[in-house]
């Protein structure tokens, strides 16, 4: 079994599952996208991940939001409203008589390309939309178990020429990274910014716990994470100190507990980093505390109207 935070229980039904794209639904055999798609040609698309519990997809404006401000971030004119991209999710869903421990991928690229090329001007379609929902429960293995991590030599760039916030498919120096940590023994990448601080994983957010504060990184280099926003939104409701800040791995290798976050598999804590164990390499009793916090936050999205 695939060690990592987005370890997922097999669940059979997924061979069944009707996938969404331009209106239409199509199973998992027969869904496609043309080969001249700007996404697979050139990586020219935006993406969200989505959770469903209890019928409800959690903290959907926030996910909304920063879809939207991806898409005007490489000048892409969605052809279709926040309301009617809500409405085909459901649809989705609905076709698949799914209710609760649901994924749900958004993917929409730039659309049909004349021929093989980046301009945009040669682009003969509006935007594709695909949307793969999958019944996907974390591994419970994994999160009592916790991960590693290695320091991978590939940094996260400056926001002058791919801005880390934005949830692009361009990913390419993630798997790089990724790579490297798997090569190194390790289940997945910290990676650094420019300046060689700490700046995020290779698909989540990292965190550490000093000295009963909660540390994580200014934000400039890595992912605009929904859930890192709703962790750091929850130390402040509950009065626990939570610094973004500059940080090195001097401060990492003695810190006191390490934790990531992402939509799929929530928080999960850190063992090693680079062979370092990490507190006493077990989850400590911040991490728990605001892993339990999260969830409260969750439950209380499930209620809201």
């Amino acid at each position: 079994m695939i060690q990592g935070t987005h370890n997922a229980l097999p669940d059979a039904r997924n061979q069944n599952v009707k996938i969404f794209i331009n209106g239409e639904l199509f199973t998992r055999e027969e869904a496609k996208i043309s080969v001249f798609d700007s996404g697979y040609l050139v990586g020219d698309g935006v993406w969200e991940g989505l959770r469903l519990h209890s019928g409800k997809i959690v903290f959907l404006n926030q996910h909304l939001e920063r879809l939207w401000q991806a898409a005007k971030t490489i000048g892409m004119k969605l052809s279709f409203s926040q309301e009617e991209l809500v409405a085909s999710i459901w649809q989705t869903l609905n076709a698949n008589k799914m209710q609760d421990g649901v994924h749900i991928r958004v993917m929409v690229t730039r659309g049909i390309k004349k021929t093989p090329s980046q301009d945009p001007r040669l682009t003969i379609s509006g935007p594709n939309l695909v949307i793969i929902a999958e019944h996907k429960k974390a591994s419970e293995e994994t999160k009592q178990k916790g991960i590693t991590l290695f320091t991978s030599t590939i940094r996260r760039g400056s926001p002058d020429y791919l801005d880390p916030r934005l949830n692009c498919h361009s990913k390419l120096h993630e798997v790089q990274a990724l790579i490297q940590a798997l090569e190194a023994g390790a289940d997945e990448a910290l990676m650094l910014d420019i300046h060689g601080f700490v700046s995020t994983c290779n698909a989540t957010n990292f965190f550490i716990v000093k000295d009963k504060e909660v540390w994580t990184s200014t934000g400039q280099y890595c992912m605009n994470g929904i859930t890192r926003g709703n962790v750091i939104a929850v130390c402040k409701q509950n009065g626990i100190n939570c610094k973004q800040k500059n940080f090195s791995l001097f401060d990492v290798y003695g810190a006191d507990e390490a934790f990531v976050t992402g939509t799929f598999g929530g928080l999960t804590h850190i063992t090693k980093i680079d062979g370092r164990v990490i507190g006493n390499g077990t989850r400590g009793k911040m991490t728990e505390t605001l892993n339990n916090l999260y969830e409260k936050l969750i439950e209380a999205e499930i209620r809201k109207e």
